[in-house]
């Protein structure tokens, strides 16, 4: 995060954007993303036990959970179907 006394660029979208623009699409393991995303959708869905979900909604590149008490969740990401092994 960017604060005052920090120089120029950094934190910054510009910087972020340089950091993005050295990536090699094909370091990025795909498994690895999934595998990451079921974690945190186990995490999330683990914190709705005893929860009463009011609406769940499927927009374009997420899904919408909202709770009885008024919080919302949003799940992204790699959202196929499959198993475990």
């Amino acid at each position: 995060m960017a604060t005052e006394s920090d120089p120029p660029g950094n934190g910054s979208i510009e910087q972020l954007l340089r950091v993005l623009e050295n990536i090699d699409l094909q370091d990025i393991d795909p498994e690895a993303l999934r595998e990451a995303e079921f974690e945190q959708t186990q995490w999330v869905l683990d914190e709705l036990v005893g929860k009463t979900i009011a609406k769940a909604s499927m927009e374009d590149t997420r899904i919408v959970i909202e709770t009885g008490d008024g919080n919302r969740y949003f799940f992204y990401g790699f959202m196929g179907s499959g198993h475990r092994p």
